[in-house]
This record gives structure tokens, C-alpha cells and sequence, in this order.
């Protein structure tokens, strides 16, 4: 470190930059934005279903999380205390918007998908109809099934991650994301059978 500074080029730790960030230093707080931003946009995004939306809500989050760093206990990761407070501030989001979005509108703020040079055409439309299909599946599941859907299949986060993000014990984590896969199967059978009529 350079007169308080991290280097935020080395490999900082998470409490280092927290410590910075308390004693003053809004750089250090800067790394910890820069070192979590892009995960935890790509998992909200999904949970709130649109680009910009999300980019709302990652601000916010980051924001609280920069006004209530002093609150942070360190008996969870950093990401993990992050995470609950963009989810919380996602749900609040989602109860304040009405839901309106078209399947159209869910591909148009998603984007497109990364395409593979190798495959053909057609399966580049069924795999981006089947991306269209699973976002409007989960636009159709209640918050708390979206949230740990997206916590553990597209995050990749452990049962003992989504249980300290949401204050849930463990088996609550187990037995809705059951739930919720269920719930997102019948979805996608009841979409296909209307494509298919």
C-alpha cells in the first residue's frame, strides 16, 4: 500500500479494502464495486429480468452497501452480505414495477445470447428460443422461487451461500429450490403446449 492505498492492481483482500474503505478511503470501497459489480449484475439481472433494471438495482445496492459498511458483522463473505442487500433491494424493486413484459420485451432487455460460429443456424434459434422460453419461465415464478433458482443455477452459489443471502436455513434453501424447479418445469411444458396448438 502506498500511504493508505491499496494497490488495487495485487490481490487485495475483501477485508483490506473494507478496513480502507472505513478509515476514510472511497478508492478502496471503488475495488470492492470493481470486484464484485459484474457478478453480481449478471445474478440480478436474471432475478429482475431486465438490463436495466438491474443496473438500477446494482447501484443501489452498492450504494447501501457503501452507506452500511460499518454494519457489516464479517462472520459471512463480503459478496454474500452484498448480495442480500441487492436481492432485497431487487424484491422491492419487482413489488413496485408492474409486470408487463412481452416475451419479446424479455429477449430485447436481455439481449442476445453468445452465438457459436460452429453451429447451424436452426440450432442457434432453438437455443435462443429455449433462453426466451427459460426468462419468461422465471418471470413467471414468484420472487422467492426466481431468486433461488437464479441464486444456485445460474450464480452457481452453494446451498449454505443462497441460505446466508436469503436468512434461510439450509433445507428451507433445499426444499423451495425443489419447488421452484418444479414450479419452472410446468411452466416451460405449459409454454410448449401453447406452441405447439
Amino acid at each position: 500500500m502506498v500511504e493508505g492505498v491499496p494497490n488495487l492492481g495485487a490481490a487485495v483482500s475483501d477485508a483490506e479494502l473494507i478496513d480502507e474503505a472505513l478509515a476514510g478511503n472511497a478508492e478502496a470501497f471503488g475495488g470492492l464495486v470493481t470486484k464484485y459489480q459484474d457478478r453480481l449484475y449478471n445474478t440480478v439481472v436474471h432475478v429482475v429480468g431486465s438490463t436495466e433494471d438491474a443496473r438500477d438495482v446494482v447501484q443501489d445496492a452498492f450504494v447501501q452497501a457503501f452507506v452500511k459498511l460499518e454494519t457489516f458483522r464479517r462472520d459471512s463473505a463480503f459478496y454474500t452480505w452484498l448480495y442480500r442487500i441487492a436481492f432485497n433491494v431487487g424484491i422491492s424493486h419487482l413489488r413496485r414495477k408492474k409486470p408487463t413484459a412481452s416475451i419479446d420485451q424479455i429477449q430485447e432487455d436481455a439481449g442476445q445470447q453468445p452465438i457459436d460460429d460452429v453451429e447451424a443456424p436452426s440450432d442457434r434459434m432453438e437455443q435462443q428460443e429455449r433462453a426466451v422460453r427459460i426468462r419468461a419461465g422465471l418471470e413467471q415464478l414468484n420472487e422467492q422461487h426466481r431468486t433461488i433458482l437464479v441464486l444456485r443455477e445460474i450464480d452457481g452459489s452453494s446451498y449454505e451461500q443462497i441460505s446466508e443471502i436469503l436468512s434461510l436455513p439450509v433445507g428451507t434453501v433445499r426444499s423451495r429450490l425443489h419447488r421452484a424447479r418444479m414450479q419452472l418445469r410446468d411452466q416451460l411444458k405449459e409454454m410448449l403446449q401453447e406452441d405447439l396448438q
